[in-house]
Parts: structure tokens; sequence; C-alpha cells
């Protein structure tokens, strides 16, 4: 049986576990002053509140978290309270090595059976959270226990076991961060919260696994819903935003075009030049002579 206040670090029991930071658990029976400042994460921190109320400040937002709340930290964002104040109540978390995310880096998950584009939905779904309370997610607390109870035990099969469970924590996560977006009883609105993602961050080689996980389907579903919606594939309809937001910048005139290429998505200028010229009839270098602006 796991005390009520434990932490499993690198130099304890977790080090056959490079992807695992710390683990813990802390029980908190009085309000701790000048023990919880804010500090700027360095790992990938899930943290789930078991009893009690806190106010925490992430990424210079403040939140007040209850039981069974999910709290996500990526690496480089600040967290901690406010003034410093460790309220009374019980959290358990668990820090796990990552690079700082971006926009095309994929969760390293060589540990787990995630595949390359589940890695890098995972990754990207991460990314694009601005909300890093989870509400009612109670998987997180029944995972992270598991966890720690293989550590602590250490049965046979107890790595493959730990590993599981952590890509097992990692797709619970990201699965309801799909449910936020929306349903595909609504794909409209689905769909302008997607295509807004992907303008955002075009020069990202975005795969349909990772397009459909946004809009939280299947990718059959998914699939399905972008033709029947707009009459073309995932694929081809982000190739007609890219071309779309590379006109407004051909007609700028502010960058080169093997810039613009790469800007909007572009493997090269060669691809861009090619893809530009089938789709418009003319090659961006006489787009860009025939419609040149002063904007």
């Amino acid at each position: 049986m796991l005390p009520f206040h434990y932490v499993y670090s690198p130099d304890s029991r977790i080090h056959l576990f490079t992807h695992i930071a710390e683990i813990g658990v802390k029980k908190n029976l009085s309000i701790q002053l000048h023990s919880f400042p804010e500090e700027t994460a360095e790992t990938l921190n899930i943290y789930f509140i078991n009893d009690g109320r806190f106010d925490w400040r992430i990424n210079g937002q403040a939140y007040s978290l209850y039981p069974e709340d999910t709290i996500l930290v990526l690496p480089g964002q600040k967290f901690g309270n406010e003034k410093e104040i460790l309220e009374i109540g019980t959290f358990s978390w668990i820090k796990l090595q990552v690079n700082k995310l971006n926009s095309g880096e994929p969760i390293p998950c060589k540990w787990s059976g995630l595949s390359k584009n589940e890695s890098l939905a995972v990754g990207k779904l991460l990314y694009l959270n601005t909300n890093p309370v989870l509400s009612k997610l109670t998987e997180t607390g029944r995972i992270l226990s598991g966890i720690a109870g293989e550590i602590n035990n250490q049965e046979l099969g107890y790595i493959t076991r730990v590993n599981q469970l952590t890509s097992e924590l990692l797709v619970t996560i990201t699965r309801h961060l799909t449910k936020q977006y929306a349903t595909p009883r609504d794909f409209p609105k689905v769909f302008m919260q997607l295509e807004e993602s992907l303008r955002k961050d075009l020069s990202h080689q975005w795969t349909v696994e990772e397009m459909a996980a946004i809009a939280g389907m299947g990718t059959t579903l998914f699939n399905e819903k972008v033709k029947s919606f707009t009459g073309f594939t995932p694929i081809n309809y982000l190739i007609n935003i890219r071309i779309s937001e590379a006109i407004k910048m051909l007609k700028k005139n502010k960058n080169n075009i093997t810039d613009i290429a790469l800007d909007t998505g572009f493997y090269s200028s060669q691809h861009f030049s090619t893809t530009f010229k089938k789709l418009t009839g003319y090659t961006p270098s006489e787009f860009r002579k025939n419609n040149l602006t002063n904007e």
C-alpha cells in the first residue's frame, strides 16, 4: 500500500524509466506559506486533484482547482501560487521528460506503443490546447495510482505496465482534449475551428491523423465529413488553404518565393511552384508580376 505522501525520482525507484522525471502524491494537512512559488516547468507536468481546493496560476492565468480536475503544465510554462501558498488538500502528479513542445514535434514515445503519427497528434493537441484544466477527468487519478503502484511493488512485468499506463494517460488526456472542440454533429463549427488552427501554423506538416484528432473524430469519419462538407479530401483542402495564403503573401511582395513556400508548408520552392501552377494556371513569379499591389 502506498503512503499518503511519496515522491519517486530518478535517484530512487524510477531510474529505469528515462521518460519519467518524477511521480508523487502530497497530502497537505495545513496551509503552507512560502512553499509553492511560481516556477517554470522543465517537463510535461500532469497533476490530479484528489481532494481539497487549490488556487494556481498557470501560464499567467488564475485557476481554481477542485477534486477530479486534471492539470496540464507544458515545458516552458510558469505555474504555482501567486502568494506562494499551498492550500489544504491532496494532489498527485507525474513529470514526463519531453522536448519543449512546438508546432512540429511529437511527444517522444519510443518506450510506448504509440505510432509516429499518434505521437505527432498527441504533441500537436497538447501544443494547441489553451485550457490547462480538464474537469472531472477521473481516469487520470486511477492511472497515476496504477503507475505508482507498479513502481512501488515492482512485480513481474512492471516496466512494461508502467510504460503502458503512461501511454494510456497521454491517450486519455488527448482524447478528452478533442471533446473540448465540438462533436461531429456540429461539424461546421468544428471545421471553422480546425481551419483556424491550420492557418495559424501552415508551415507544420499536418497529417490527417492530427487534423482528425483536433476535430475529435476518427480518421475515417473525418475524411467522410470533410469530403461531404467541402468536396475535397482533407489533404487537398489543406493544399487549397496553403495556396490561398501564398496568394496573399505574393501580392504583398514582402518575402521571396522560397520563404513563402516554406512558410505555407511546401517542401521546396519547386514543389510550391508546381502545385501553384496546377491550381492557378500561373507560376508564383508570373502571378506576382501580374497581381502585385502596394499593400
